[in-house]
Parts: structure tokens; sequence; C-alpha cells
């Protein structure tokens, strides 16, 4: 079993599937779903049942068959097939966005990470994962007891011990001290800026996740009355291609705007 400060938290050994494991089942038109093993449980689909049974103790892109004859393929959810499909109380941030906010933001195992407008849970699991000890702030406690539960749904039990959720408003302000980082999914991110540069170390980052331009300048703004530096706002698009033999082209359709990634440095005394 992992270490409660271990980042590879989630990973799968590499064994066979056994009793508990979440499974994502992939059919002949990449449909996919996420389900959790159950020794003597079925998958119920159209095409009739799926013996869990039959993956046990079997490797990662095994095939298995339902009794109607459809093939799926059987594999360990990677964190992005989780937050896409994972359960939800609030609209998460995407795949595309969490892992540019990861490098950005330059998250690494033991940093002290607060996190504010925790939502479902997308954001804490992929801080998680990169090993950071994440203190969040949630106004919503159901929104707060989902993420809790998505945590321990994907990464285990063990890492909560890392995961310390509040019910509280950080507009009113951090009591959260010497942070490395602040990543925040908040209407009003700039409202949180002066509370992130009084709990921020030297150098620390701030990164925001803001839908709206306006958001993102009214962000920018705030951020140069304070002790910030290297002040910059990106936005991730993302085109995926259809690669068939020779029919080589852009798919028709692109994963374009979801928000903006805004990001800051605290100065030194």
């Amino acid at each position: 079993m992992a270490e409660p400060n271990d980042p590879t938290a989630g990973v799968g050994a590499g064994g066979g599937f056994s009793d508990g494991d979440l499974v994502l089942l992939v059919d002949g038109k990449n449909r996919s779903y996420l389900r959790r093993l159950t020794a003597g449980g079925f998958f119920h689909s159209h095409s009739g049942l799926l013996a869990w049974d039959d993956l046990m103790g079997r490797p990662e892109g095994s095939e298995v068959r339902s009794v109607g004859g459809t093939r799926f393929l059987a594999f360990r959810p990677t964190l992005s097939d989780f937050v896409v499909k994972m359960k939800r109380g609030a609209q998460v941030i995407y795949p595309k966005d969490l892992g540019p906010m990861l490098l950005l933001a330059d998250i690494a195992p033991g940093q002290r990470v607060l996190e504010s407008g925790v939502g479902s849970g997308a954001l804490s699991l992929a801080l998680l994962r990169a090993g950071a000890e994440v203190f969040g702030y949630e106004i919503r406690p159901d929104f707060a007891r989902r993420a809790s539960k998505n945590v321990q749904e994907f990464l285990g039990p063990e890492a909560l011990a890392r995961y310390h959720l509040s019910e509280r408003d950080c507009y009113e302000g951090i009591d959260v001290e010497d942070l490395d980082r602040v990543a925040l999914d908040l209407p009003e991110p700039w409202r949180v800026a002066p509370h992130a540069a009084d709990r921020l170390l030297p150098g620390g980052i701030l990164i925001a996740y803001t839908p709206s331009v306006v958001q993102a300048a009214r962000l920018r703004e705030s951020l140069e009355r304070g002790p910030w530096a290297l002040a910059a706002t990106v936005e991730v698009l993302q085109r995926g291609w259809h690669i068939a033999g020779e029919a080589v082209r852009p798919d028709h359709r692109m994963v374009a705007h979801t928000g903006f990634l805004t990001h800051a440095r605290r100065l030194g005394a």
C-alpha cells in the first residue's frame, strides 16, 4: 500500500485486476465505462452482462466479452479518465487545463498548496497526485463531501492524510501559513490576491482558472498593485487529428476555450 505522502498513490501496480479495483471498459466504438470491480458482480450493458469474475487476475489490456458477444478492452483508468467520468456536483477543470496548471505552478512533492473553489475535486486530485499537501477551501459542504469522496475513490484513503478540507470562504482570508502555492477556481480571484500575498513564501506562485477574460483582466490589474512579478495569462486549445492510412487531417471538432490560466510569482519582502 502506498504511503500517505507517496505521489504514486492511485497508480496501478501492473498486476492483474482484483476485487475493488477501478476499471475502464472500452468497446469497439471507443465508448468507455468507468466501474469498480466486485467479486461475483456484473457490468450491465445493452449487449448483456459481463461477469467481473472474468477479469479477476487478468492484466490490463485484456479483452473480455459480454454474454451478447460484445468485446471490451479493460484498463485501469488514468487520472484524465477519472476526472472526465467521476461523479460531480460542480463543473470541473478538465485535463487539458489541469496539466498546464501543474507545470505553470511548478507543483512538486511536499509543497503546501492552498486550493480554493474545490468543487468536485478535479484540481485537488491533480495536486495530490503530484505529491502536494493540499489545504482546500470550499463554501458548499455538498461540494466538499463530493471532492473528498472522489479523492478517496481514485487515490485511496491514504491520500486523505494530505487533503485538509475546510468549509471556508477564501474571500475572507487564509488561515494557513508558509504556503508554497495558491490555486484558485473562483469567480473573483482578485479578492484573494492580497490574502495570498500575506501567506505565500517569497517566490511562491499563485495560479487562477477563470472562464472569462474579463475575470482574468481584473485579476491582472489586482496583481499589478501587489507584491507580484512575472504575471502572465494563457489559454490552452486542444485539437485532435484524424489519422487513418493516407487520410490525415485535423478533427472537425476541437476543444477550444474552457478557461484562462493566470499565474504570478510572490516578490520577496
